[in-house]
């Protein structure tokens, strides 16, 4: 079987690098105590690249599969993690 399902193994590695990129980012940018470590900081960016991309593309018609690595992907995918992020604190701070 190949390690080239879903686009490559190395294009999972550049999803990995990019969420904690832009997971760290929203983290430094939102104040206050952060809850989680280095696995739910590349969580919180991968899904905000994934929630931004997806917002982009419903208010400003952004494809996102169609430009990857791009520097309004990055911020939609900073703004999209510091939503999840938000979300994030309010119910780990609930527990």
């Amino acid at each position: 079987m190949s390690v080239l399902i879903f686009g490559g193994l190395w294009n999972w590695i550049s999803w990995a690098i990019f969420g904690v990129i832009a997971g760290a980012l929203a983290k430094w940018i939102m104040p206050g105590k952060d809850p989680g470590g280095f696995f739910v900081t590349m969580l919180i960016g991968i899904g905000g690249a994934i929630l931004g991309g997806w917002l982009s593309s419903l208010i400003f018609d952004y494809n996102p599969s169609a430009d990857n690595w791009s520097f309004v992907g990055f911020i939609s995918a900073i703004v999209g993690a510091l939503i999840i992020l938000f979300i994030w604190k309010k119910v780990a701070t609930r527990s």
